[in-house]
């Protein structure tokens, strides 16, 4: 039985992920697909980790070389995706009070912490509640117009606590890399991240603003991996700059939002759980 509900659900998880192809489609639905394709198969391989490690090795239809082959295989990736929880939080920990020992700014009524460094860079950097970061170069490259449509860029990041969510999803990120098309899902998510936010700002202040500040950070270097901090020019540097600024240059395009209704679906993953009172 254990043998049988592994390769049954690493089938599944396989063929889910290389069925996912990127869609042209409103923001809304891209979210919804990409988001949805993501987490569905490292939650049903963690679901069925978990029901293997409650049945335990034993069992009336489970010979001893399955079941604690099974069994050590559950043990195996869940004590993996434990230890890389506690060194990524570890990570961030770290990442927070570097933030904190970085001289305080008021800009204009948003606090900052000011990172002295000639190159442009603005980010939010934390967990639930992260701090905004703005290096010296950015303040001296941008015009108060420009600085302003950023820091609502990052103010998007805050209200919608992308570093938290994006914190655990670059956790399965790692654990699953390597399941099919982990990557591209990836990079997807954190453009989806961007054009969220840039929608946000450009909904509250002047997108061509925006646009044009986007183009004076786009030579910025990463201070921070995607993990641990969402900045002003993530993925610009997978070159998908042209899709932002045309993102931000059509004002039709809503916000996009989280449908519940099409999150229904992900309920399969609980599925091995079910054959959890059929063992004996």
């Amino acid at each position: 039985m254990h043998l049988v509900l592994l390769i049954v659900t690493l089938s599944v998880a396989l063929s889910v992920r290389l069925m996912w192809n990127p869609v042209a489609d409103g923001w809304s639905q891209r979210w919804n697909r990409t988001l949805g394709a993501f987490l569905f198969s490292p939650l049903l391989v963690g679901v069925s980790a978990i029901a293997i490690l409650w049945m335990g090795p034993k069992g009336q239809m489970v010979r001893w070389w399955e079941g604690w082959g099974s069994y050590g295989v559950a043990i195996g990736f869940l004590g993996i995706g434990f230890v890389l929880a506690i060194q990524l939080g570890s990570d961030a920990l770290r990442s927070a009070r570097r933030v904190q020992q970085l001289p305080q700014q008021d800009l204009g009524g948003t606090a900052a912490r000011l990172l002295d460094q000639s190159a442009p860079f603005v980010a939010q950097i934390g967990f639930w509640n992260p701090e905004l970061v703005i290096s010296q170069g950015l303040l001296e490259t941008l015009e108060p117009g420009h600085l302003e449509v950023v820091l609502r860029h990052e103010e998007a990041h805050a209200y919608y606590r992308d570093t938290f969510w994006f914190f655990w999803l670059g956790w399965l990120r790692r654990l699953t890399a390597w399941l099919p098309q982990t990557d591209a899902l990836w990079q997807e998510l954190l453009m989806l991240r961007e054009l969220r936010a840039d929608r946000w700002a450009a909904q509250r202040g002047d997108p061509l603003l925006l646009a044009e500040a986007l183009l004076s950070v786009v030579s910025a270097s990463q201070m921070e991996s995607d993990q641990l901090c969402a900045a002003f020019s993530s993925a610009v540097v997978k070159n998908r700059l042209a899709e932002r600024i045309d993102a931000l240059l059509d004002p039709s395009e809503p916000l996009p939002e989280t449908n519940s209704g099409s999150w229904l679906w992900l309920l399969l993953v609980v599925l091995p759980l079910a054959i959890v009172p059929f063992h004996a």
